[in-house]
C-alpha cells in the first residue's frame, strides 16, 4: 500500500488515527502548541496516547484520563491546572466543531485567540 494510502498513524500505537477528534496533533494546533508550517512533518497520534495533554479535557464525553506520575496534574499548581483544563478541553470542544466544518481553511481551525497570535506573527491582516 502507497504511504499516503494508509491514513495517519499513531506514532504511539500505530493504530490508525481515524477521526480528527482522536487527533493530539491537531489538537496541540488548535490550542497553538504547534505551528501550522510543522503540521505535515509532525507524527500524528491518538489524544489518548499522550496522557500528559490528554487528562487536561474535562469533558462529560470525554472519558478521564488519570496519571500517576510526575507529570500528573494532581501534582501541578492548581492555577496552570486550571488554565490548562480550560484551554486544552476548548480546543476539543474545537476539534468536534471541526469535524463539521467543510470548505474551511485549515488556518481557520485554531481557537480564535490563536488565530489572531498567528496573524499578528505573520503580520497578516
Amino acid at each position: 500500500m502507497a504511504k499516503c494510502d494508509e491514513g495517519y498513524l499513531c506514532s504511539v500505537c500505530g493504530s490508525d488515527v481515524e477521526n480528527v477528534t482522536d487527533s493530539e496533533l491537531y489538537l496541540r494546533f488548535v490550542i497553538g502548541l504547534i505551528d501550522p508550517e510543522l503540521l505535515h512533518a509532525t507524527p500524528e497520534k491518538h489524544i489518548r496516547c499522550n496522557p500528559a495533554l490528554a487528562q487536561f479535557i474535562v469533558a462529560d464525553d470525554f472519558e478521564a484520563v488519570l496519571l500517576n506520575d510526575e507529570f500528573s496534574k494532581a501534582d501541578l499548581d492548581p492555577v496552570y491546572v486550571r488554565e490548562r483544563e480550560e484551554l486544552v478541553t476548548r480546543g476539543w470542544h474545537r476539534l468536534k466543531q471541526i469535524k463539521s466544518l467543510q470548505d474551511t481553511s485549515i488556518l481557520e481551525f485554531p481557537l480564535p485567540e490563536i488565530r489572531e497570535r498567528m496573524q499578528n506573527e505573520s503580520g497578516l491582516e
